[in-house]
């Protein structure tokens, strides 16, 4: 296993601990999320989930843990993701795996949204790519006026449809200010979602440094 990936096991491990008997949980995706399910199946706790992805359900229902359907939840007592970046200031790009638009409105159905990443993931500021999920319907024409808006490139990406049947584009220009780039691309007709999650929706950030682990508290 590499640093990196100890790193993410190690995250995962201690965000696990906030997870209590009785609670709602929204599950993320991605490599890190994996971990965290290794972390609650070792628990064996009477919790609810909620997962994101399809991958992240099936392999907690695989480990034992009891998923639902978002339309008999609505709400959590915590949701758990990792993330692509992290700013000083807990501005968030997530969607590398594709399932941002799901992960959003997990993290803000939650009562606490707690970030697991390995020491790589914390920037100095956001860059792209931002990662943006549009509508099929109009997709050509949505992207020639993101472009316009944005005043730089959207790119479509070379992966399946989000789990909602959106497209996956990334805008790869420059990004001065994540608050003016995340109002000027919801603005855009077409946009299902973007990206870039804002510090209002962050609980606390577990970071993982070789075997140190650092809760950061975005909320203090």
């Amino acid at each position: 296993m590499s640093t990196q990936d100890d790193e993410k096991r190690i995250a995962a491990h201690a965000a696990a601990e906030v997870v209590e008997d009785g609670m709602t949980v929204g599950l993320g995706t991605g490599s890190t999320v994996a971990h965290l399910l290794d972390a609650l199946a070792e628990r064996s706790l009477d919790i609810r989930c909620v997962s994101t992805s399809v991958q992240t359900e099936e392999t907690a229902r695989r480990l034992g843990i009891r998923t639902e359907s978002f339309d008999v939840v609505d709400r959590f007592d915590v949701a758990i993701d990792g993330a692509d970046q992290v700013s000083p200031d807990f501005w968030l790009v997530k969607g590398g795996g594709a399932a941002h638009t799901r992960e959003k409105v997990v993290a803000s159905s939650a009562d606490r949204f707690v970030v697991i990443v390995d020491g790589s993931k914390l920037v100095e500021r956001i860059t792209a790519p931002i990662p943006i999920e549009l509508l099929q319907y109009g997709f050509a024409s949505t992207v020639r006026r993101l472009t316009a808006h944005l005043d730089g490139p959207v790119v479509r990406r070379d992966v399946p449809v989000s789990p909602d049947g959106g497209v996956i584009v990334d805008f790869t220009g420059a990004v001065a200010d994540p608050a003016d780039l995340a109002a000027a691309i919801s603005a855009t007709p077409g946009v299902v979602e973007h990206g870039l999650f804002g510090p209002e929706l962050v609980s606390a950030v577990v970071v993982a440094s070789g075997t140190e682990v650092r809760w950061l508290d975005a909320t203090a």
